[in-house]
């Protein structure tokens, strides 16, 4: 008698969601030129059948995990609106809360890769277009759109400084650089 594998339930929306989630992880790791279906089916657990199914061309593919990668960014906008409007101290507020955002250096690898992406394919400039512009109506209203441009910039080159040097700043010197340019 053989063993009968276990079968998963039949789940279309979340197989889907765990194949774009998992095109996001193989972003992270080595960049888009390293996304293929085979990788994808392989991070995800799924027969390379199920990638192809869901997204029959690499495009497709491509944009559904950078759009997960971008909307997942915006949603910590709203964390952040919230404990910005339950503290006064905004820049100190503000580092703490950028502080922790920036150890998430899978999320910013991915979202630098869209950023390059967009560079060089207008139909993904919206897409990178959604933290930046987000973050500028989030803070406007507090400090004025100048201020709110020059810090949205700031915490960008931040972002990428990270990346680079593997050393996030810490809530202090962003404290300090937000208090500046505020």
């Amino acid at each position: 008698m053989t063993a009968v594998a276990e079968r998963r339930p039949r789940d279309p929306a979340g197989r889907r969601q765990a194949i774009v989630e998992a095109a996001a992880r193989v972003i992270a790791r080595g960049g888009l030129s390293q996304l293929t279906h085979r990788r994808v089916a392989t991070e995800a657990d799924v027969p390379v059948g199920s990638t192809t199914y869901y997204f029959s061309d690499l495009g497709a593919l491509r944009e559904a995990a950078l759009a997960h990668a971008a909307t997942s960014a915006t949603t910590w906008l709203d964390l952040w609106r919230q404990e910005l409007d339950a503290n006064a101290a905004l820049p100190a507020t503000l580092a703490r809360l950028t502080a922790e955002y920036l150890t998430d250096q899978d999320r910013h690898r991915t979202l630098s890769e869209l950023y390059v992406a967009a560079s060089h394919q207008p139909q993904l400039q919206r897409l990178a277009q959604l933290w930046p512009e987000g973050l500028m109506a989030l803070l406007e209203p507090r400090i004025g759109r100048r201020a709110a441009e020059a810090v949205t910039v700031f915490l960008d080159g931040a972002s990428l400084h990270s990346l680079i040097t593997g050393r996030p700043l810490g809530a202090a010197a962003l404290t300090d650089a937000i208090a500046r340019l505020i």
